[in-house]
């Protein structure tokens, strides 16, 4: 897909995902914080649905969307997405920038909306502050998004299975928060939406301003290299590439 293309579908998803995002944003300030729509009934199940081995490998997965992990990951992404150092360099700085700064902004909105928990007396983990949108959920989905942008980049063998893991790992820390007592089920819809909406931004600004030589994944020619392509071009032979 050409560069030109990636920004268009990035900016038509980014700017769904933050229309939805702005919505439910504006139900949620606008019911005072009160649960929604499916809330209490996937809260109610996951309290009387909770054996001990799945409680202990939900507080796993869940502390897998927090702290040093999902950076630990985001620098995995840069070096898979590089071909050259100086690539690679730049995808690892661009993915921490946009898994930093979406925190942030994330941390912003939820002070902002000042949305509570769900009652204590239902929770299986440690959280604090307030509840929309789900921190662990928008870093968890941020990561997933970030690996999953650098394996298309890079297409290794066996990437649909990778890419469907990916997937698979940054829903469930979502709906673990959910299992666990700690969040309401639109708090889970809240991060997912701002983690969407804000990767679409990143990779449109990206796709849209970062230098050809410099897009992790291109392949970079020698000016020798680059004339023998030519060469063989001219001849009717296939271009070669580093």
């Amino acid at each position: 897909m050409k560069r030109g293309d990636v920004a268009e579908v990035a900016g038509g998803c980014g700017l769904g995902a933050w229309v939805a995002l702005g919505v439910l944003t504006m139900v949620v300030v606008g019911r005072s914080g009160a649960p929604l729509f499916a809330d209490n009934g996937l809260l109610t199940w996951s309290v009387h649905h909770r054996p001990d081995v799945a409680v202990t490998l939900a507080r796993g997965i869940t502390d897998t969307g927090t702290g040093i992990a999902p950076y630990a990951l985001v620098v995995l992404a840069g070096v898979i997405a590089g071909r050259t150092t100086r690539q690679r360099l730049l995808a690892l700085s661009i993915g921490v920038a946009c898994l930093g700064v979406g925190q942030a902004l994330r941390y912003g909105l939820m002070a902002i909306v000042a949305r509570p928990r769900p009652p204590g007396v239902g929770w299986e983990t440690h959280a604090s502050g307030w509840a929309f949108p789900s921190g662990h959920t928008t870093t968890a989905a941020l990561t997933a998004g970030l690996l999953t942008a650098a394996v298309c980049v890079r297409r290794p063998p066996g990437r649909t299975l990778l890419v469907v893991a990916i997937g698979i790992w940054g829903a469930l820390v979502g709906l673990t928060r959910i299992y666990l007592g700690v969040h309401w089920f639109t708090d889970v819809v809240g991060g997912w939406l701002f983690a969407l909406g804000w990767l679409c931004m990143c990779l449109w600004a990206a796709a849209r301003w970062l230098p050809d030589r410099l897009t992790p994944g291109s392949i970079v020619t020698t000016p020798g290299e680059a004339g023998h392509a030519a060469d063989d071009s001219d001849r009717g032979g296939r271009p070669r590439t580093a």
